[in-house]
């Protein structure tokens, strides 16, 4: 008798815990627990096993599950009555509820349109593997293992195969395609880069550049300035001035850095330019002759020039962005407010 006790219980729980949202749900409980062949029958059948003194509590016991079984059946039914009517009331000609639309990250719209308006003056789009060996990052950027420059991009290296690493800037895609390609080149390479930097509100361990190189007959300074210019009044305006200063990189002679008069103070001053009016916005320069070399391209024959810049510092003189971090922290209240940005 007491095993039968047990089962009881066990039955009861699971009694207890059925759920059905509709009729065949309900159906269901009644075969399993009401029907001819359901629990409470098997159970009652155990009353022939009871000795005679212990029939009269033990039938109030089955009884009592009984009675427990059939009211859980009709809760279960009056419950799926009620759903069924709730469902009649909809009404299906209403229009549905309107799915939340993404934005394009602002990244994504800045990166696009530095394509699109390059890709207007003629310059193809040019991809590559964001794991390089050093050879097409470095050496033939005319950075040998030696070059003191290499100190300036502090780099992530494979630790399996240290000759591999996370390329630090997209030249590494101008070294690919000069490697394939014979002048005249003209193509513009953006893509993500890695450096081995604290993440601040200024700086990021990983962040992504644009840049683009032409090589062909008689390519002068002249047309790359004419090149940025153009860039520049197309992506801030035809207000927006200009100025290059001299500067250094191991891949260009003559090099130069380009700034722009600085959108948030209007040129006034402010702590985004740092009070000088002016805000740094690309390296560029023409393309040294020892990198034509690399390839195999007469140095005498062609000339080229070469340019760089950072999305994100685009991004931010662009939106008025003023932490970094927000590009990648996915914050949708950040990210929704680019919505029919262009």
């Amino acid at each position: 008798m007491e095993a039968v006790l047990a089962q009881i219980e066990a039955f009861k729980a699971e009694i207890s815990s059925f759920t059905a949202n509709d009729a065949a749900g309900v159906e269901a409980f009644r075969i399993r627990f009401l029907g001819t062949k359901g629990i409470v029958k098997q159970v009652m059948g155990e009353m022939k096993q009871v000795p005679v003194e212990q029939k009269k509590a033990f039938g109030q016991i089955l009884n009592e599950f009984k009675a427990f079984a059939e009211a859980r059946y009709e809760a279960l039914q009056s419950a799926s009555q009620q759903h069924a009517t709730d469902e009649s009331l909809l009404d299906y000609s209403l229009p549905g509820d309107a799915f939340p639309v993404g934005a394009r990250h602002p990244l994504s719209l800045v990166r696009n349109q530095i394509v699109s308006i390059f890709q207007r003056l003629g310059f193809a789009l040019a991809e590559g593997p964001e794991i390089e060996d050093d050879w097409h990052n470095f050496g033939a950027m005319n950075l040998p293992e030696d070059h003191p420059a290499r100190d300036m991009q502090d780099t992530f290296y494979v630790s399996q195969n240290p000759s591999w690493l996370l390329r630090t800037h997209t030249s590494s895609v101008q070294a690919r395609i000069m490697e394939s390609q014979q002048p005249p080149i003209r193509v513009i390479c953006p893509g993500r880069v890695y450096r081995n930097e604290t993440i601040s509100a200024r700086a990021h361990c990983f962040f992504h550049q644009v840049e683009g190189l032409y090589i062909d007959e008689h390519v002068s300074f002249a047309d790359l300035k004419q090149t940025l210019y153009y860039f520049v009044q197309e992506m801030f305006g035809k207000d927006t001035k200009v100025r290059f200063r001299p500067s250094y990189f191991p891949f260009t002679e003559p090099s130069a850095e380009m700034d722009i008069s600085c959108l948030i103070c209007g040129g006034d001053g402010c702590t985004v330019c740092k009070h000088s009016g002016w805000v740094e916005i690309l390296g560029s320069g023409m393309v040294h002759p020892k990198v034509l070399e690399n390839f195999g391209i007469d140095s005498n024959k062609y000339t080229g020039f070469a340019f760089g810049m950072g999305v994100e510092r685009i991004c931010q003189l662009k939106y008025r962005v003023n932490d970094l971090r927000l590009y990648s922290q996915n914050d949708v209240r950040f990210l929704s407010q680019f919505k029919g940005a262009l």
